[in-house]
């Protein structure tokens, strides 16, 4: 059983902020770290680190932010066969962070936006899991080819063709891109986050189950969304009833919150068992 994640990687270059510049308004940073991320790549770590083996379909350039970008990638043995080497550059996350752990972030797709999809990327893996940081038709494709689980995360936030949404079994939004995105019905589930108030899990439209992360000091939000991910898909490769899932979710998030950077912090299962022990 294994997971294939269709999906943006890039290097993020985050800069730490007293707090987060206003429109026009320059700031000094206190200090700029160099991370690997995007939301594909920090998806396949996530799942990979609740102990499910896990396969990145991506494009990346011939240059060094390659390296960085997949460096976790290779030592901790996600599966990158399915990697493209393009002419473009290697896409980058420009990330402002604050001392709450709140954040802006700005993405240069670079290599992501040349990601094409074929049927023998994704066939026969339990689940599919894509983002929208990858082209239109790279996410058709993941969709239409997807023979097990289809799960989309809906973000950045843009129109998603009903045949994708009809297919997936999951969507995942935050609160404010579930106010942006039409047609979310149509999917079979959609977990909508909040951030430190939690998640929802909607069926039709009802809510059938929520959850609430456990208390922590944030340091850096920038891939609770993506830790969140990771557990759910996991959650539900496992069959864990609705609540449970949620609960877990809401755990990684919450854990990848109280640590800096994007990858660096996506806590495994056995971390958020812990959490939810206490």
């Amino acid at each position: 059983m294994h997971v294939t994640v269709v999906g943006s990687v890039n290097p993020d270059l985050v800069a730490a902020l007293p707090r987060l510049p206003g429109p026009g308004e320059t700031l000094t940073a206190t200090g700029l770290t160099r991370i690997p991320g995007g939301k594909g790549a920090n998806q396949a770590l996530a799942t990979h680190r609740q102990g499910l083996p896990v396969q990145l379909v991506a494009a990346v350039g011939a240059d060094p932010e390659a390296d960085t970008a997949l460096e976790l990638l290779y030592r901790e043995g996600v599966a990158l066969d399915r990697l493209r080497t393009v002419p473009e550059p290697t896409g980058l996350a420009l990330i402002a962070v604050d001392p709450a752990g709140e954040t802006t972030i700005v993405v240069v797709p670079g290599a992501n936006a040349t990601l094409r999809v074929a049927a023998q990327d994704v066939a026969g893996a339990a689940a599919v899991l894509t983002v929208l940081e990858v082209p239109e038709q790279a996410v058709i494709a993941a969709a239409q080819h997807a023979t097990g689980l289809f799960v989309l995360n809906a973000s950045p936030a843009r129109p998603v063709p009903a045949a994708v949404l009809r297919r997936a079994d999951l969507v995942v939004v935050n609160r404010i891109e579930y106010t942006a995105l039409p047609g979310l019905r149509d999917a079979r589930a959609v977990a909508v986050t909040d951030g430190p108030r939690g998640a929802a899990l909607l069926r039709d439209g009802v809510q059938v189950a929520a959850a609430t992360p456990p208390p922590v000091s944030a340091v850096d939000g920038t891939a609770a969304g993506d830790a969140f991910i990771g557990s759910a898909v996991a959650s539900l490769l496992r069959g864990l009833p609705d609540a449970e899932l949620l609960a877990r979710a809401c755990a990684a998030g919450a854990l990848a919150a109280t640590r800096p950077g994007a990858q660096p912090s996506l806590p495994t299962s056995a971390e958020i068992d812990e959490v939810l022990s206490r």
